[in-house]
């Protein structure tokens, strides 16, 4: 069965850094474009950057751009979110996620709280 598993997740000050990885499993994880999102508390869960299966394309939703960088290792089954210049705006619990076959998938999310 498909399996995403986040990790890396933690407490950082603002302007630190922090690089999330999800692992993938029980799906032809190169042939599938893999998301992140998060979710702060109380609010709904939003889109934060996509990759393509190779890996040559991504996109990001506007407030994160510049700061963050997605990007995937298919020989490792890997995603992974780099974040710099962390805010805390970026407070909230970050999940993996894919979409196949019309069912998306998620991870167990990894909580990331930027405060001094």
């Amino acid at each position: 069965q498909v399996q995403l598993v986040e990790s890396g997740g933690g407490l950082v000050q603002p302007g630190g850094s922090l690089r999330l990885s999800c692992a993938a499993s029980g799906f032809r994880f190169s042939l599938y474009t893999m998301n992140w999102y998060r979710q702060a508390l109380g609010k709904e869960r939003l889109w934060v950057a996509s990759i393509s299966p190779d890996g040559r394309s991504t996109h990001y939703t506007d407030s994160v751009k510049g700061r963050f960088t997605i990007s995937r290792d298919n020989a490792k089954n890997t995603v992974v979110l780099q974040l710099n210049s962390l805010i805390p705006e970026d407070t909230a619990v970050y999940f993996c996620s894919v979409l196949i076959f019309g069912s998306t998938f998620w991870g167990q999310g990894t909580q990331i709280t930027v405060s001094s």
